[in-house]
């Protein structure tokens, strides 16, 4: 019995390790299957290749809105304000009337300089005729020579009066005149600092302020290496032509012209002054605005340029990923130089003809992984990596 039971068992065994066996590979080869199928495509990216191509560096720079004429409108002679001729931040022409003093004071002041120089006049016609009168007596010797020369010097003193009474009616037309008080230059005029009915006294009150408003001045200042490129450029025949944008908005951007550039660096900050022309045709610009400048301060013949969002930081490194000849990516560490538009200029790192990833780095896990890439332009991926990147997550 003991016999039998040991050559049944031996059977079992010979028959059940090869079944054993066969379900164990056929699982295997299940599970291998099953994850050869799952196995997913490459990832797909856009690449662009690098730009190569001459270019225009711009630096951006602070500044501030001036106005050409800035008036600080005082009167020229003393009186009472009878009139306040202008609507408070209106634009003025030059020669509109402002403010009228009380001219009634000055009138008599005229008149009365009118009558004395009338006064004198007459005096001057009587002195005359007895000078003639008495050259014709001494010739006659029918009056003595100390006569003569008091009847001469009566008429030089006549004509004396007659041009200090001349210079006092000047005076006071004059001064008639400044009782009306006008924009000397076009602008916009600010608020009425003085109304109607205050004392106004000559060369002091402030009656308000004007400023001109069309064209605008731009002032800004720039570091000396920039400074000393601009006037490079300036000097090889470059544009003098800048962009101006206002505050913070840079959605709007206006077009300006260099007309002056100072004659020596200030030596406190190291910065030399530019000056740009502004249009301001509307009117919509103020004095004191604050503004971005950008000028052209380098051509360079040929740069290499690339999106400046297929830049990637790493603490104080910044790399791009390349794709090359078998879609593997490689990284590389690249240097950065100016910005141009969306455009970053690359000193160091890249080559020219080198596929930059711009679109769908966050499917890159690591370095010699097989993407599949999808070709685009540079400029185009720069203007529609947003839109591109959605498209590619989905």
């Amino acid at each position: 019995m003991k016999c039998l039971t040991e050559i049944t068992l031996r059977n079992y065994r010979r028959i059940t390790l090869p079944f054993v066996l066969i379900v164990l590979l056929a699982g295997c080869q299940a599970q291998s299957d099953e994850e050869f199928a799952v196995m997913p495509p490459p990832p797909e990216v856009d690449v662009a290749e690098v730009i190569h191509e001459p270019v225009l560096i711009w630096r951006r720079f602070t500044g501030r809105v001036a106005a050409p004429e800035t008036v600080d409108l005082r009167p020229r002679v003393s009186g009472y304000i009878d009139e306040v001729a202008f609507e408070e931040g209106a634009l003025v022409e030059a020669g509109d009337l402002l403010f009228q003093i009380d001219p009634r004071p000055y009138k008599a002041r005229q008149q009365a300089a009118r009558a004395e120089l009338a006064l004198t006049q007459s005096q001057l016609q009587l002195a005359k005729s007895e000078a003639v009168r008495a050259e014709t007596l001494l010739q006659n010797r029918a009056i003595s020579r100390e006569e003569y020369d008091q009847r001469s010097a009566a008429l030089i003193s006549a004509q004396a009066r007659v041009e200090v009474a001349q210079a006092t009616l000047l005076v006071a037309d004059l001064d008639l005149q400044y009782t009306r008080i006008i924009a000397p230059v076009s602008g916009r005029v600010g608020r009425a600092l003085a109304t109607r009915g205050n004392l106004a006294n000559a060369d002091q009150t402030l009656l308000t302020t004007l400023v001109s408003v069309n064209p605008l001045h731009v002032y800004f200042e720039t570091d000396d290496k920039s400074g000393f490129s601009s006037q490079r450029l300036l000097a090889e025949g470059g544009s003098r032509a800048v962009r101006i944008t206002l505050g913070n908005d840079e959605n709007h951007r206006f077009h300006g012209e260099l007309d002056f550039v100072d004659n020596q660096l200030n030596s406190g900050t190291g910065t030399l002054q530019y000056r740009a022309v502004l249009d301001n045709a509307q009117g919509l610009i103020k004095p004191g605005q604050f503004a971005r400048v950008e000028m052209p301060v380098a051509a360079l013949d040929a740069a290499l340029m690339i999106s400046r969002k297929a830049i990637l930081t790493d603490q104080d490194r910044r790399y791009v990923y390349l794709v090359d000849e078998h879609n593997r990516v490689v990284p590389r560490q690249v240097t950065t130089g100016d910005q141009v538009d969306d455009q970053l200029v690359i000193t160091e790192g890249l080559s020219k003809g080198d596929l930059v990833i711009v679109n769908g780095i966050q499917r890159v896990f690591a370095p010699g992984m097989e993407v599949s890439p999808n070709r685009v332009a540079m400029r185009e991926a720069s203007l529609d990596t947003l839109a591109r990147s959605v498209e590619l997550s989905q």
